[in-house]
């Protein structure tokens, strides 16, 4: 199970719980969530003491990883915990192709026309849903991969008729329209107009829109990519239905 951080506002009440466990679910999947006391006046001190009693008990009871709240400042001290965020990684890798898009459009560049760069260490499923996405929307497609590169270039090449260039130099790496890292490759030097850092969590994804008959179902006040990446994980949302919000 997932753990939920929430916030619960005081409100005047008194002799109140500061922590409270207990389970919820969100689109049919179950968390367990941990809702902590909080006023307008409650000291720093004690709000922290607060999310260090709710880490624990979260991982007492088996609990690694949470949806936080928006804008969680305590991320730390639940990481001493041993609780640590939901991975967004998965949705990042899922949603690659979408996100391109969103960007060159948001630039006014063709969505079509440029050359496109992704850079891998290894093959993975991952990868190759990315890749494949990614040649069939766009026309020139550059793929950095030191092995397995072969094999997939002619999958694509066979089932799609796609002409994927295989291992580019450097240069071309770097001046392509858009860039994709599945790792840092911090000897080039990203020049490209649109560079999508996909193993990087910390990088703002698009503003995410989901159905409105979804979205009202999802709590006021959690990390919106966090709880999105924990529902897709555990099945709740498909990839189909995450896109990103207009410009």
């Amino acid at each position: 199970m997932i753990g939920f951080i929430v916030w619960r506002e005081a409100a005047g009440e008194k002799r109140r719980r500061p922590v409270v466990l207990r389970e919820d679910s969100v689109l049919h999947m179950r968390f367990l969530k941990a809702e902590i006391l909080r006023g307008e006046k409650t000291p720093e001190t004690v709000l922290r003491r607060r999310v260090l009693s709710a880490g624990k008990r979260l991982h007492r009871l088996g609990i690694t990883r949470a949806v936080l709240p928006e804008a969680f400042p305590y991320g730390e001290v639940l990481d001493g915990c041993g609780v640590r965020p939901v991975s967004t990684l998965a949705l990042r890798r899922a949603l690659a192709a979408d996100w391109l898009g969103w960007e060159l459009e948001r630039q006014g560049r063709s969505p079509t026309a440029g050359r496109i760069a992704l850079s891998a260490e290894q093959l993975t499923g991952e990868l190759v849903r990315t890749v494949t996405e990614v040649a069939l929307r766009h026309r020139y497609v550059l793929l950095d991969l030191p092995y397995g590169g072969e094999e997939l270039c002619h999958h694509l090449r066979r089932e799609y008729g796609i002409s994927v260039l295989l291992n580019p130099e450097r240069e071309q790496l770097e001046e392509a329209e858009a860039l994709l890292l599945f790792e840092k490759r911090e000897e080039l030097r990203r020049r490209n107009p649109v560079v999508l850092p996909l193993y990087d969590e910390s990088v703002p994804l698009p503003p995410i829109s989901l159905l409105p008959a979804v979205e009202e179902k999802l709590p006021a006040g959690a990390d919106r990519v966090l709880l999105v990446a924990a529902l897709r994980e555990a099945g709740a949302l498909r990839t189909g239905q995450i896109t990103f919000a207009n410009k």
